[in-house]
């Protein structure tokens, strides 16, 4: 009888680099007038999705 085990790798450098990209995007995020917070929890579930609507869909909004 075989049995199949899964395990999760654990080379940490695919968390490390999604981290990354979550604190870049909120730096984009804070440069354009945004939640820099939110958009770094919205880029922890979202990655690159993330990135990408901040860049191509969100202006920069007016400061106060």
């Amino acid at each position: 009888m075989m049995t199949i085990v899964a395990s999760i790798d654990p080379n940490p450098g695919y968390f490390v680099g999604w981290g990354t990209l979550a604190l870049i995007n909120a730096g984009i995020a804070q440069g354009k007038n945004r939640s820099g917070l939110g958009w770094f929890f919205l880029s922890v579930f979202l990655g690159p999705i993330a990135t990408f609507i901040l860049v191509a869909f969100c202006e920069t909004l007016p400061s106060e």
